[in-house]
């Protein structure tokens, strides 16, 4: 920490079982001279919990533009900073962007308290791959807007990430179900690490059916994962080959196979068996 400057803290904060706050952050939260959080009332019924008493400021989506000036001061001035969110760690889905990147344009320190975040809570108990995955964070509101999103990620292979709020939960299965397919593999959780946690899981027809069956579903907050597309790419097999024959010129079979599949979002299995291919023709 510099001594002239204070530290911006990220703190993570617990999604709902408060159990999971990590003595970092509680030791943190109880040193700064500020925290900053979307809504001050949660912020303080936590640090109440914890029998933590500091000096809160408001920072959410519409005010964020206003606060930032005001905190990178007091940073200046030496002051400590905590930002949080309702729940999680901030900027995941929530604000603070603004204030991170603005500390970090200063030359400010800014140092990470991690911890809970639904997004990886919820993909490390999906059962689906984990090696790559993309968050896409809240869907739009309105169907047509949705399904233009959820039609751009159609054929992406990566394993996908969404929030979804409790009203929509059943539209947005909907679309996915309508885009991807029926059959395509998602693992719905509901109220993670709370006393109600449930997860749904099966093809995006099995769920939407499990969802409509719980009396329970009504309530909660939505984290969805969701499988990729499995399916060969459509890519031109000409420029499939001339890229894994370039790669193949600097990489064994096995790795060139595997960074093309990543460059064209073809299969590893397609991008090896040309690999193969053309050491064997060598």
């Amino acid at each position: 920490m510099s001594a002239e400057t204070g530290t911006l803290y990220v703190v993570a904060t617990p999604i709902g079982n408060l159990d999971d706050i990590s003595t970092r952050a509680r030791t943190v939260l109880g040193s700064v001279d500020l925290v900053a959080g979307e809504d001050t009332r949660r912020v303080r019924q936590l640090l109440t919990r914890f029998g933590i008493s500091c000096r809160l400021m408001s920072l959410h989506e519409h005010n964020e533009s206003g606060r930032v000036q005001p905190i990178i001061d007091r940073l200046k001035a030496g002051d400590d900073v905590a930002l949080v969110s309702d729940a999680g760690t901030p900027l995941v889905s929530d604000p603070g962007y603004r204030l991170v990147a603005a500390a970090r344009a200063q030359g400010l320190p800014v140092s990470p308290i991690p911890g809970s975040c639904a997004l990886i809570a919820a993909l490390s108990v999906a059962g689906l791959p984990t090696d790559r995955f993309r968050f896409e964070g809240f869907l739009p509101a309105r169907s047509a807007a949705r399904r233009t999103v959820l039609g751009g990620l159609k054929d992406c292979p990566e394993t996908l990430v969404f929030y979804e709020a409790v009203h929509r939960i059943h539209e947005a299965l909907d679309d996915m179900s309508s885009t991807f397919g029926p059959d395509r593999p998602v693992t719905v959780a509901r109220e993670l690490t709370k006393l109600y946690e449930t997860f749904y899981h099966g093809s995006l027809e099995a769920v939407r059916a499990q969802l409509a069956a719980d009396p329970g579903a009504g309530k909660g907050e939505y984290t969805l994962v969701v499988g990729g597309n499995q399916h060969e790419t459509s890519m031109d097999q000409q420029d499939l080959e001339r890229i894994v024959s370039i790669l193949c010129q600097q990489l064994p079979a096995a790795q060139a196979a595997t960074l093309a599949g990543k460059i064209t979002g073809a299969t590893r299995k397609q991008a090896y068996k040309i690999a193969v291919g053309l050491r064997n023709d060598s």
